[in-house]
């Protein structure tokens, strides 16, 4: 199949979906392109369901068959019977009727793909991802203006609008002096969050129009796209979707790549790494980045996820409402000690609680990490996935549920989540620097016999108000959420007792 062909209506039709930097779906799929003779057989990239994946959807008249993680010869029976003109349902592991001229992925009724909805994941892992005429192009010089009354918050810590209307950064970057330059901030160094990867895997030219949109807006005539240095796969995919789109879009972005280091992920940090700086530290605010940022210049920040949103507000503008505190839709990675991680999609009005549904998890509940690793400890995840009733409840908005089972202890669980602080920190402020230590310490005293419940929360408050970085303003949210959830495990712990009997060292 000629690339830029679009598959929306074509049957009958193979797609296999796969994660970007699994070399072993390569056999899967080379071995249906070889059995094939009019069968066009599309790699898609990543739904975000890794435990089906690689994921083969045989499609023919409106109905589609699904095979997960398939054998080789079972790929190539798919073809053969897809190309008598037959779906071949028999074994497959669900089989979902849908209209012929569909361009979104089929929901199934059952299974991590039914869970949430799928909007902006809607084409991840059934349109080809370098297809130019699979990905409509929306950015224009007057595209963006249908976001800036709809209230879309930035999403993400890589984003200098988290939690923020991103209409409030633009206006501020418009009105500024100098040459602006709009970020793509996709440096990820955790395993937990792969929102923004499934879209650069799955939706890349979806992500390019999203930065051209918001740069014409602005008025930047630069654009760029800050990606791990660790994430080859991706360099090659993004600069491949670059090449088909390049004569379509107004603004073609550069690839620059970062260091594989967690706080390189921070906005005023990736502007450092950008810049060549020797030490890699967030900026202290102000000036913020959206009047002296990359090399000085009005600069947007954004994650891909914020982007991909920008560009489902234009093309879809009622599915956000203005009325809504956070309109549009939140990404959530489920992890944590689960068979296989998940990515899902879900609306402002849904609860966090169906995460569960998109995963199996090892053992019984205990507990969910929610916002990353410095993300907020808690036992109930009834709570809506906005960013006003996240921070509520005390819990992270970065898109990652860790869900952990009862072998778990808290206390030592919060006490490395603490340790990763106080080495990731950029030692740059007090609180960050320090604070990390004496919040590790006091935690590290309890297992001598001494808790000072409200030591840990006081300094929990400084530093929340006094860091300069997230990290620090971060770090003691897994342990005084911990402490909220289960004081009396870090009361028994001072009593010499671990009531998991996980612990047998000392922090």
């Amino acid at each position: 199949m000629k690339r830029g062909t679009s598959t929306a209506g074509r049957s009958p039709l193979v797609r296999v979906a796969t994660d970007l930097a699994t070399n072993g779906d390569e056999q899967v799929v080379t071995a249906m392109r070889d059995e094939a003779d009019s069968i066009p057989v599309i790699r898609t990239g990543p739904t975000g369901v890794t435990g089906s994946e690689p994921l083969v959807m045989a499609t023919h008249e409106g109905r589609t068959a699904f095979f997960a993680k398939p054998e080789s010869s079972t790929a190539r029976d798919v073809v053969d019977t897809l190309e008598d003109g037959t779906v071949p349902a028999n074994d497959a592991d669900m089989v979902v009727e849908h209209g012929p001229e569909t361009t979104s992925l089929p929901i199934p009724n059952t299974g991590p793909l039914s869970v949430g909805q799928r909007s902006v994941l809607g084409r991840c892992g059934w349109a080809d991802p370098l297809g130019p005429n699979e990905w409509p192009i929306v950015s224009s010089d007057r595209a963006a203006e249908t976001v800036t009354d709809t209230g879309l918050l930035g999403r993400g810590r890589g984003d200098a609008a988290a939690d923020d209307p991103v209409a409030d950064v633009w206006e501020t970057v418009r009105d500024a002096d100098g040459d602006p330059v709009v970020v793509a901030n996709a440096n990820e160094t955790r395993d937990e969050q792969r929102a923004d990867e499934v879209l650069l895997g799955g939706a890349p030219i979806a992500v390019l129009d999203g930065i051209a949109t918001v740069a014409e807006y602005v008025g930047a005539d630069d654009a760029v796209v800050y990606l791990n240095e660790a994430d080859s796969h991706l360099h090659r995919h993004l600069r491949e979707a670059i090449d088909a789109v390049a004569g379509e879009l107004p603004i073609v972005p550069q690839l620059v790549a970062g260091p594989d280091e967690y706080r390189a992920g921070a906005p005023t940090a990736a502007l450092e790494a950008m810049e060549g700086a020797d030490r890699i530290e967030p900026r202290l605010q102000p000036p913020s980045p959206a009047t002296h940022g990359l090399y000085g210049r009005p600069t947007v920040i954004h994650t891909p996820r914020t982007f991909v949103q920008v560009r489902r507000a234009i093309r879809d503008p009622d599915a956000f409402d203005a009325d809504v505190a956070d309109p549009g839709t939140r990404l959530i990675t489920v992890t944590g000690d689960v068979a296989n991680p998940a990515t899902i999609e879900l609306p402002s009005d849904s609860s966090l609680s169906v995460v569960r549904d998109a995963v199996e998890l090892t053992g019984s509940f205990k507990m969910a990490c929610v916002g990353g690793i410095l993300g907020g400890m808690t036992r109930d995840l009834d709570v809506t996935p906005t960013a006003q009733s996240l921070a509520a409840a005390g819990l992270g908005t970065d898109g990652v549920v860790e869900l952990l089972n009862d072998d778990r202890c808290v206390v030592a669980d919060v006490g490395e989540r603490a340790r990763f602080a106080s080495t990731e920190n950029s030692g740059r402020c007090v609180p960050g620097r320090e604070g990390t230590k004496q919040l590790t310490e006091l935690l590290r005293e309890i297992y001598h016999g001494s808790l000072k419940a409200d030591t840990i929360r006081e300094l929990g408050r400084v530093m929340e108000r006094s860091s300069n970085c997230q990290i620090g303003a971060h770090a003691p949210r897994p342990v005084t959420t911990a402490l909220d959830e289960f004081e009396s495990e870090f009361h028994a712990h001072a009593d010499g007792r671990c009531p998991s009997g996980t612990c047998t060292e000392k922090l």
